[in-house]
């Protein structure tokens, strides 16, 4: 007999495999994500200029991009290598940096009266020609606010010297130089800017903002870069960069400064100028802002499209040792710089935000496509969207920025990450209320569940026979459905990573979960394993999603099973006081004892919400404990109060409203059907015998249909009146 064989065997065919695509600037479209070298992935993300306070532009591409590192590191498996720069060299920076030191210098000169009031005369006439010459909208209208500050601000003054409150003057010359220090300080550095030439000036202020940035970043819950690179640290490394492109005759020196040759690349055969944004080429208003306020004279320049890599350094301006003297870098060559030395010749991914497609970015990809003489030092460049405030543009430039901390202390980091997650990353996200009230909304919905979920995992056994029971066609239908929100949620991701549509089908998933729930709950059938697994699936989403803040374990916790969070903690010892106050409240039903009811109220509605905790009394079922922030039980009490009072005053005024209802027909019954009526002069004229009207007020006899109606009225008083008088002779 011949040896029996194993039969062949076929693998499945997996006709659902659906691959990761990303919206690349360089295409202007969605392109599957294949990484150079397997699983890594090298990513350059542009990082902030640091000279003032971060604002809400900062967190919409910080926090995006944060979020899409999340997802392709922790939920796609790749393994990211994030780096990204801090620029803390640049015309910004050395401005703001002179103007806060002559400020600072010129109050503590102590000026005399006459003297403050003298130069911000001068400075509004100097300012005057400076508004009047701008022509850009939102600029011109930045500076009117701030022009039309200082003249009030003199106007203060001069009126406090008129009415000679030696007090109020003092105070109206401390608010001035408050109130003129935007202006004050740019016409000191128009005046005395080439004089500041100590170099800890400039590196002092970006260390300062560089540490409030972090600061900002943290309380975000956005992740720090693998490597973070600082231009002031990789001068050196810049200029050989520079010198390389020079030798590649890509690049020319000019009166100490060296320019990229643009229309030498561009006609090279291998290479190609603007490839983000095409139809910008040759936009001088966008190379100019590119170049910075400090700028040379542009007959330096060969050709108007050409930019800085070098810059000469003029007096009042930090300077670095270089082959073409004293100077520093210009802003673009910086980040080339900096992430060819990090990454090398080519990288998977580069970030910024939308507004540095062109020059910046465009002029980054020349410069490093020239330096390695390549087509491809970028795969996939990503831009995040821009944002608006209500509606309206900001810009730190224009002095019309909200700052992070100004919006953590109205929301928390987890409701204005939420807000992002609902908006796609690339596209415009407008910031109001109305935006912050959807992220408050879907928080609220989602905490709600996790609460509920709790509760059943606390009160229902999780091991051993009783944890297990046969399933029905409601867990069936409900583990179905958790399945489609799991393919419909990868399919989300896959898709441009589109968190909006990932959260609206966990929003759907919540609401089905709360069906089941409720359908199933008054039989004590709630399966605590699928609840389980549906809020443990969207917890993992969340944590992807770096909405849940927690600490990066290294090696092997401490204490064995590793330290339990604060609802673990202190569990325990809330059940046991929740089931206390029901067996208390038990058996004060039983005694009607209304006094130790009241305490139990007390504890559930006063005390314990100032704990953060809520207990939600049920019928025929232990009570719920849920653990929620401390000010949100706070604002719905007093909103509970609110409404118990409104509903008290709506009743004191019915009440209210009876009571003269009741006086007012008491007071009918006195009235004599004779006299009922004679006082409304306004409908009639004349009355008969017994006191019937028989003429309205123009003197015409009544119709008979209407004395018919009268007469029944009148008979009717006469019947209250008889019973009146009836009544109080009984009582005589």
């Amino acid at each position: 007999m011949a040896k029996r064989m194993q039969p062949a065997w076929e693998a499945p065919n997996n006709t659902s495999e659906v691959k990761l695509e990303l919206f690349n600037s360089l295409t202007r479209k969605k392109e599957v994500f294949v990484p150079q070298n397997g699983k890594q992935v090298t990513w350059y993300n542009c990082g902030p200029t640091v000279y003032d306070a971060s604002h809400m532009g900062h967190a919409r591409t910080y926090l995006s991009f944060d979020i899409l590192r999340r997802v392709l590191s922790d939920y796609f498996g790749y393994d990211v290598f994030f780096v990204m720069n801090i620029t803390d060299i640049d015309d910004k920076i050395i401005k703001r940096a002179r103007q806060n030191h002559l400020y600072k210098q010129y109050l503590a000169e102590k000026h005399t009266l006459d003297k403050v009031l003298e130069d911000c005369n001068i400075v509004l006439q100097h300012f005057a020609e400076v508004v009047k010459a701008t022509t850009d909208p939102d600029k011109k209208n930045m500076q009117e606010r701030l022009f039309e500050k200082l003249k009030s601000a003199v106007n203060n003054i001069e009126a406090a010297i008129k009415a000679g409150d030696e007090k109020d003057i003092a105070a109206k010359k401390e608010a001035l130089l408050i109130d003129a220090k935007d202006l004050l300080s740019d016409w000191l550095d128009t005046k005395l800017g080439s004089s500041v030439t100590e170099n800890k000036i400039f590196s002092e202020l970006p260390r300062f903002w560089e540490e409030e940035y972090h600061k900002d970043m943290e309380a975000l819950n956005v992740q720090p870069a693998d490597c973070l690179t600082r231009v002031s640290e990789y001068v050196p490394e810049i200029v050989d960069y520079i010198q390389k492109i020079i030798s590649r005759e890509f690049a020319y020196e000019s009166n100490g400064s060296v320019y990229f040759d643009v229309s030498k690349f561009d006609s090279s055969p291998c290479h190609h100028y603007a490839k983000l944004v095409p139809e910008a080429f040759g936009d001088s208003k966008a190379l100019a802002e590119g170049e910075g306020d400090l700028s040379a004279a542009p007959s330096e320049k060969r050709f108007d499209n050409d930019f800085a890599l070098w810059k000469k350094s003029k007096p009042g301006e930090p300077s670095w040792p270089s082959p073409w003297g004293l100077g520093r870098p210009g802003w673009h060559i910086e980040c080339s710089a900096m992430a060819s030395v990090i990454l090398g010749e080519s990288m998977d991914i580069h970030s910024g935000g939308y507004d540095l497609k062109f020059p910046h970015h465009d002029n980054e990809l020349a410069q490093s496509e020239a330096y390695y003489d390549n087509d491809a030092w970028t795969r996939y460049f990503l831009h995040s969207g821009h944002l608006t405030i209500a509606g309206c543009k900001m810009s730190k430039s224009l002095k019309n920025f909200i700052t992070i901390q100004e919006v953590l202390q109205k929301h928390t980091a987890r409701q204005l990450r939420l807000a992002f997650l609902l908006h796609s990353w690339k596209d415009t996200l407008d910031y109001s209320d109305n935006t912050m009230e959807l992220a408050k909304n879907y928080e609220k919905t989602v905490n709600e569940f996790f609460l509920i979920a709790k509760h059943f995992m606390r009160t229902t056994p999780g091991t051993g026979v009783e944890a297990f029971s046969k399933w029905s066609k409601d867990e069936l239908e409900m583990n179905e459905k958790l399945e489609k929100a799991k393919e419909a949620i990868h399919a989300a991701l896959c898709d441009n990573i589109d968190t909006r549509t990932v959260l609206e089908a966990i929003r759907e998933l919540v609401s089905q979960s709360n069906v089941y729930i409720e359908k199933v709950r008054s039989s004590g059938a709630v399966n605590r394993q699928l609840i389980k697994n549906v809020a443990a699936y969207i917890t993992k989403i969340f944590d992807v999603f770096g909405m849940i803040s927690k600490e990066e374990l290294i090696g092997f916790p401490s204490g064995g099973s590793g330290s339990a969070d604060l609802e673990t903690l202190v569990m325990p010892y809330l059940n046991s006081l929740a089931d206390f106050r029901d067996n208390v409240r038990k058996s004060a039903r039983e005694i009607k004892a209304g006094d130790i009811l009241s305490e139990c109220d007390k504890l559930r509605d006063d005390v314990l919400p100032n704990l953060g905790v809520r207990l939600e009394d049920k019928e025929n079922e232990a009570t719920v404990i849920k653990l929620v922030d401390r000010a949100e039980l706070m604002k719905e009490r007093e909103e509970k109060k609110a409404l118990e009072e409104k509903k008290r005053l709506e009743k004191e005024a019915k009440k209210a409203e009876a009571a003269a209802k009741a006086a007012a027909l008491e007071a009918q019954k006195k009235i004599p059907p004779g006299e009922l009526f004679k006082g409304e002069t306004d409908k009639y004229s004349k009355f008969d015998d017994k006191g019937m009207p028989t003429h309205n007020v123009e003197g015409e006899e009544l119709p008979k249909a209407q004395l018919k109606k009268l007469q029944k009225i009148f008979q009717a008083q006469e019947k209250k009146y008889n019973d009146y008088m009836k009544s109080q002779s009984n009582e005589q």
